[in-house]
Order: structure tokens, then C-alpha cells, then sequence
């Protein structure tokens, strides 16, 4: 029902909408426009005041959305802050900061021990699962405050005193949420009206049309889509690569060594025990437990632990070959491509392999290179040619940069098979959406003849349309197999007509309505007074929100930079060159 009414409401309100919408980016213009730091560097940082309030200092800016968000979450629940983006917060913390300075001067009494307790017991976040406060959470929330050095108990008294006053000034900010019958009326009509529908839909897989390729559209296609067909900027590397299986023979462990290893990581070398057959158990016999053996249990996998370690150890005497050998580079001042860092490599006994130049989406996949690999091997460059030692599936590996190749446009030879292949593409879909036209229109024919859904839609031969009928449903409980873009198309259809031709990514649907009956608009039903309450609701809330955003925007112009205070040693008008 609330989906509808938020609909409706998008609907038939799009001035208020524009006007709340303008209001905020105001307000944020003059947030931005008035932070400490813009514009020429002076003896004296702009202050900007915002109810007693220094939003320029970090402490105090810093409790107004620490409030803010204890505040929402208390009413959202502990993990709502996520989902909010820090724009929507900052709003959020003005609002509530202006109508704490409302309330101050309206004489909004402070709230006693026992409406602080009522407002928690409507807090969402303390409910149970029937929706009625829940004093075991509360408990075990107060408990838990105890424990969290961020968070006190006062914290939240003093955040909950705040929301109740603040709850105050809403309620008379909002008013009682004016609405005009005709709202009502419509929306009863959206939310309660009961459908008969059935679908008609093709799988946009199944249209195969042929497509001849004519040159000169060919042609013209990939001049208005060039763009589609950019080359981006390619890097070329060579790198070396210390595999760690070349350094095993190197490694040498003691019988010490092993078991130590054996003992560090016991979990990663289980022995499999054998277990006593269920035949041989007595009825009621517990299976006992094994016995910790590690001395016979290490015996076992000794083998094992002794080539795991080796191959550890193997892995780190590679990454520090190949971290030595970048600091080598670094020290004598080697750059790829100078005959000296040749000859070093040589001497080295150490072979560079190339790889041709590729972007992100086109490293060659025998590579078996990391994100990581990839990442250092963009961002090689000729200020930046040699990258760190980085881990590879097989050990280290050191790149070297050789060349970066610019963005490039390619002729239309040169990309003809991904411009053909678009060009069918989109020739495809034109004649999709064109053949879905003509089929909407032989639909209609046989549809006002008298022919059912059914008959009408096997005889539109040019698309194979399956239909479904669904059984009636009210608008605010659409059905579970409707798909979202075919409940859309109905909302602005009647009795006997049909949709145009729907569209989505993999098929196209028509939605017939065999009937749709009108709920019952009297004043004193149980629709019409819900929708008016909601609506009313929804009113009063955009109410108070404005009046709000328009008083933290006057406010927040008093500190805007041309109405800042200006150094006592500025000239008169320099402000407002800043």
C-alpha cells in the first residue's frame, strides 16, 4: 500500500518534489560554499556558524553527526548507517540541529524520565518479533553499552531526550497534513483495484531475422558509434620470474625444524584414525574418543610436514631473490632498455620474457597473473619502469617496463568483425521493437473482434508468444510470478486493452487486461480513510521537511563566505573576492 501511495505521490506531486529537491542542493551548495579553506589563504579562517555550533571545527561538526547517527540507528536499527550515503546524513544532522534550535525557542520543555521511556518503547530497534517493545533487548542493549568505550548510556539518553523534543517541533511543523479527495480517490483506485490479466510474451533469443550487411549503412554505423571501438592505452612488459621450486634444493631443515612446523600447524595435517566398526559397538556404547598421539600422529605425516616447510621456505628465499634484485637495480641506477641493465641481467644469469601489450580486460590468461600483477603492471611507465618483488602462484616475479602504447581509434577494417557483429545487434533489436509494433496492432484487431488472448496470439505468427493468465489480484498484492515491467504496464490500462509492446534485455510482453474492477470510493470505507491517513502522513512529513531544509538554509546562509566576517587587516570588499 505505502509503494503505491510513494507512486502516487511521485506522481501528482512532481512540483513539491522539484521544490524540496532545489532546496537541499541549496542548502548543500551553501555547505560547500561555506567550509573554512576556499579561495585565498588569509590571516583569519572563515568560521561557519550553525546554531552555536563551529562547523569549521572538527570537535564541534564532529558531535552533530555522531548524534545524527545514534539517532538513526536507534530508529532505523544498529546496522542502517550503512545503507545511508553521507550527503543524506549531513541533511539529516542540519535538520535535526535546527529543530533543536526551534524547539529552544518555542520553550519546548526538556522531556521527563517518563517520556523518555515511552519514546524507547516505540523505538523499532527495541521491538520483538510481533512488533511490540521487547525489554529482553533493551536489557541486553544496556548491557552491551557498558562494554563499548565509543558509546555511553548518556550518549543515548541524551540523544533520546533530543529526539522527543525534536518529535515536537515536527508535529507542529507538519500541521495536519492537508489533502485534496481526488488524491484519495486515485490513489484507492491504484491500490485497490482488482485485475484480470494475462500476458503474452516471446523470448527475444528465439527472433533469428536474417540481417544482410549493406556497406554504406555498415559504414554509417560505425561512424556514429566510433567511439564504441577506442582502443585504450596498452602497456608492454617483460618480467623475471624466481620460481620456488628452483630454490627448494637450497633449503635445508632440521628433524627440530619440522616438528616445530608440525606443532605451529597440527590442523593442516590431520591423520586419518580408523574408526571402530558400528557392528562391533554394544547397544548404548558411547564411541570413545581418540587418543592424542602426536608423537605417532607426527611419525605418520612427517613426510608431508617436511615438504610443506621446504616449499614455505622455498617461497620466501624467491621473494627475497627478487626483492634483492630490485634494490641491485635501484642502487646502480638501471633502467629496461639501457645496454647495462642488459648486461646486468646477463651476468645475472637471468632471462627477461616478454609480453605483448595488452590492457586490463586483455592480459593473456596462460599468464596466471594476480589482480595485484596486473594492477603493478599498469602503472609502469617510464618514470616508474621497474616494479617491486610481487608473489606469483609459483613464487616472485619482478616486471620491467618497455612500452606504453597511447588510445587509439582503429579504421573500420580493422575492427570489421566487432562493428559487424554490433551492426547485426542492433538491426536485431531495431526489427524486434518494429515486428512487436505490427504484432500489437494484429493483436488489437482480433482482441475487439472477440477472439481470447489465446487465439489472438497464435495467429501472430511473426513473434511465438506464450501466454499466461494469472489469477485476480488486488494492485497493492500483485502476484509472486508477475514480472516488475508487466505489473508496471498496467497501471495505465483498462478493461479490454492492451499494453504496447514491452521490452526488456532478453524479451518482449504484451499485458492484456480481461478486467479490471474498481474498488469502492464511499468516504466511510476502510480503504478510503486508510488512504487518506497515509496520504495525510505523507504530507505532513514533506511539510515539515521543508520548513525545516528552508530554516537550516537561512541559517546556513548567515555564514555563506559573502556574509563572513572579514579580518580586522582586509581591506573593505576583499571577501568578496575570496
Amino acid at each position: 500500500m505505502i509503494s503505491w501511495i510513494q507512486r502516487s505521490y511521485q506522481h501528482h506531486f512532481k512540483v513539491v518534489f522539484g521544490v524540496l529537491l532545489a532546496v537541499t542542493i541549496i542548502s548543500f551548495i551553501f555547505t560547500i560554499g561555506a567550509a573554512p579553506g576556499i579561495g585565498r589563504a588569509g590571516p583569519k579562517m572563515l568560521r561557519q556558524q550553525f546554531f552555536g555550533h563551529d562547523l569549521s571545527r572538527q570537535g564541534s561538526s564532529d558531535q552533530l553527526f555522531s548524534d545524527a547517527s545514534i539517532s538513526v540507528q536507534l530508529s532505523l536499527g544498529f546496522g542502517a548507517l550503512s545503507g545511508i550515503e553521507s550527503a543524506d546524513l549531513q541533511r539529516y544532522a542540519y535538520q535535526r540541529t535546527a529543530a533543536l534550535a526551534l524547539a529552544d525557542q518555542i520553550k519546548i520543555p526538556v522531556p521527563t524520565k517518563d517520556d523518555i521511556v515511552a519514546h524507547i518503547k516505540l523505538l523499532p530497534v527495541f521491538a520483538g518479533p510481533e512488533g511490540q517493545f521487547d525489554a529482553g533487548r533493551y536489557a541486553t542493549f544496556r548491557d552491551n553499552l557498558k562494554t563499548n568505550p565509543r558509546l555511553s548510556e548518556s550518549d543515548i539518553t541524551r540523544v533520546v531526550s533530543d529526539d522527543v523534543r525534536i518529535t515536537r517541533v515536527q508535529q507542529l511543523l507538519a500541521g495536519p497534513g492537508y489533502v485534496l479527495p481526488v488524491e484519495i480517490r486515485e490513489q484507492v483506485v491504484r491500490a485497490d483495484s482488482i485485475w484480470t490479466i494475462a500476458i503474452a510474451a516471446t523470448d527475444y533469443a528465439a527472433f533469428k531475422p536474417e540481417i544482410p550487411v549493406n556497406e554504406d549503412a555498415l559504414k554509417r554505423f560505425f561512424d556514429d558509434n566510433a567511439f564504441r571501438y577506442d582502443v585504450p592505452a596498452r602497456v608492454a612488459v617483460d618480467y623475471v620470474e624466481f620460481r620456488a621450486a628452483d630454490f627448494v634444493g637450497a633449503v635445508t631443515v632440521t628433524d627440530a625444524d619440522v616438528r616445530a612446523y608440525y606443532d605451529e600447524n597440527r590442523a593442516r595435517f590431520p591423520v586419518p584414525h580408523e574408526k571402530k566398526a558400528e557392528d562391533d559397538k554394544k547397544p548404548g556404547q558411547l564411541t570413545a574418543a581418540v587418543p592424542d598421539k602426536p608423537d605417532a600422529d607426527f611419525a605418520v605425516v612427517r613426510p608431508t610436514v617436511e615438504q610443506a616447510l621446504k616449499a614455505e621456505r622455498a617461497m620466501r628465499l624467491a621473494a627475497k631473490t627478487a626483492a634483492d634484485l630490485t634494490v641491485a637495480i635501484y642502487e646502480q641506477r638501471l633502467k629496461p632498455g639501457m645496454p647495462a641493465f642488459n648486461e646486468f641481467l646477463a651476468k645475472s644469469k637471468l632471462t627477461a620474457r616478454q609480453v605483448a601489450p595488452f590492457y586490463r580486460e586483455t592480459v593473456p590468461p596462460d599468464l596466471g597473473w594476480t589482480p595485484q600483477i596486473v594492477d603493478q603492471a599498469l602503472q609502469l611507465a617510464a618514470d616508474r619502469p621497474v616494479s617491486d618483488a610481487l608473489p606469483s602462484a609459483a613464487g616472485s616475479l619482478v616486471l620491467f617496463w618497455r612500452q606504453t602504447l597511447p588510445t587509439y581509434r582503429p579504421e573500420l577494417a580493422q575492427a570489421r568483425e566487432h562493428v559487424v557483429a554490433d551492426y547485426k545487434e542492433n538491426e536485431r533489436r531495431k526489427r524486434f521493437v518494429e515486428t512487436g509494433r505490427t504484432v500489437h496492432s494484429q493483436l488489437e484487431a482480433r482482441l475487439k473482434a472477440g477472439d481470447p488472448i489465446e487465439q489472438a496470439a497464435a495467429a501472430a505468427t511473426a513473434l511465438k508468444l506464450e501466454v499466461k493468465s494469472l489469477p485476480s489480484f488486488v494492485s497493492r498484492q500483485p502476484p509472486k510470478d508477475i514480472e516488475q515491467f508487466e505489473f508496471g504496464a498496467i497501471g495505465r490500462l483498462e478493461s479490454g486493452q492492451l499494453s504496447d509492446f514491452i521490452l526488456t534485455e532478453d524479451k518482449g510482453a504484451f499485458v492484456y487486461v480481461k478486467e479490471r474492477k474498481l474498488p469502492d470510493l464511499a468516504e466511510n470505507t476502510l480503504q478510503y480513510t486508510t488512504a487518506r491517513a497515509q496520504l495525510a502522513r505523507m504530507n505532513a512529513g514533506l511539510s515539515q521537511s521543508l520548513a525545516l531544509n528552508e530554516i537550516v538554509m537561512s541559517e546556513l546562509k548567515k555564514s555563506a563566505p559573502d556574509a563572513a566576517s572579514r579580518s580586522s587587516d582586509e581591506p573593505p570588499g576583499a571577501g568578496r573576492n575570496r
